[in-house]
């Protein structure tokens, strides 16, 4: 093991479905990284323990970080690192976590929204860099937005921007956030199942049905959940226009799903966005991301990159 040249940083990239503990450096690199199942039966508690001994684990090979960062969903407070109930992280009610990390390893911690976090790991290390407008879209288990504006991260007044996942797109359709027909219940990893069952509830779907099954089936030519794909891209190339023809921007990075199915998705997503935005607009490209399976870790670590500003390169 040969030590590193930039400041030691570990990465926490929690989600609803997994959550990877990495440890990487300023420069974008991560060095080593331990992935475990989010265990949301267990509470706050049960997963910032299971945390914690894999962060014990990584500084016990690669010594004591500078700082770390934090990629989460929302809506939280950045600024005080308070994690306000997630839908996908049940038992996380105004949960202090910069607090808690702060106390347990004695070194700054700065909490980012994971679709902020992601839309600067892909502005500094990845498929945005060199642009000055750049919207991210997490794609994951959930549906938010991180933009770049004017090469720069916009929070919103209140740091709330980028919740894009509630936003009502039909009046009928499956349900997130207590909303028939929101985007995030039409297209992402959790939305999937649901707009399966919306579309076709007559069939016998598995009780655990989830968005890999439906991406396996689609693969394998099975007639329903290739139409389940075509509907969710086309929702998602719908309200990518929307957002084209509000920002302008030069790119829209998506993030997990396009990464494993970009096959199957970005074909659809860019079509319906040509169709739907005017003018200049259909320039915006609309890529996955460049990072791969490291993308959330190196987001976590961008959180500290930035916010703690280390040294990182120019975007």
């Amino acid at each position: 093991m040969t030590a590193p040249s930039s400041p030691l940083i570990i990465g926490f990239d929690i989600g609803g479905t997994k959550t990877s503990v990495s440890c990487g450096t300023a420069d974008g690199t991560v060095l080593a990284r331990i992935v475990q199942a989010s265990a949301t039966d267990t509470g706050f508690e049960g997963m910032f323990g299971a945390m914690a001994s894999a962060a014990d684990e990584l500084i016990s090979e690669w010594g004591h970080p500078a700082a770390i960062g934090v990629s989460i969903g929302g809506p939280l407070d950045t600024e005080k690192g308070i994690i306000h109930s997630p839908p996908n992280l049940p038992g996380w009610d105004a949960i202090p976590l910069r607090d808690r990390l702060m106390d347990r390893f004695a070194v700054p911690v700065y909490v980012e929204h994971d679709a902020r976090a992601g839309a600067l790991a892909e502005w500094l290390f990845g498929a945005a860099r060199g642009a000055n407008d750049v919207v991210y879209l997490t794609f994951g288990t959930g549906l938010g937005a991180g933009m770049i504006l004017g090469g720069r991260l916009h929070t919103g007044a209140t740091g709330d921007a980028g919740e894009v996942g509630h936003w009502r797109m039909s009046q009928r359709g499956p349900e997130a956030y207590g909303k028939a027909g929101s985007w995030e219940a039409l297209s992402s990893g959790a939305g999937l199942p649901r707009l399966a069952r919306h579309l076709y509830p007559d069939v016998a779907w598995p009780a655990d049905l989830s968005a890999q099954d439906l991406i396996g089936r689609a693969r394998a030519k099975d007639a329903a959940a290739s139409r389940v794909i075509r509907v969710s891209a086309a929702w998602l190339g719908n309200g990518i226009a929307k957002i084209i023809d509000l920002l302008n921007p030069e790119v829209v990075v998506l993030g997990s799903l396009a990464v494993r199915a970009g096959d199957l998705f970005l074909p659809i997503v860019r079509r319906v966005a040509a169709r739907e935005v005017t003018g200049r607009n259909r320039e915006c490209r609309i890529v996955a991301s460049a990072l791969g399976d490291t993308a959330g870790d190196i987001a976590a670590l961008c959180a500290a990159i930035v916010h703690g500003q280390l040294r990182g390169p120019d975007p």
